[in-house]
């Protein structure tokens, strides 16, 4: 059993999974606006890049794979 496992029931863990979802899909979304200062962006790729990490430590690779973020050019 994993650490997180131990930590959180079922429900707990998915709706952690619920929450880290929505935050990276909205984290996308702001990542999209060429509105959003090239700095502003750059601390939101961070901000994706450590809830990616963290989702994946209990998420199915197939939702990890979902959600990868290919590195953007500019």
């Amino acid at each position: 059993m994993s650490l997180v496992g131990m930590l959180l029931n079922h429900q707990e863990l998915h709706e952690f999974e619920y929450v880290l979802k929505k935050e990276m899909e909205e984290l996308r979304f702001d990542l999209e606006d060429h509105k959003i200062d090239g700095i502003v962006k750059s601390v939101l790729e961070e901000r994706y890049q450590i809830i990616y990490r963290l989702f994946c430590r209990f998420a199915k690779p197939s939702d990890c794979r979902r959600y990868l973020r290919q590195k953007q050019r500019n």
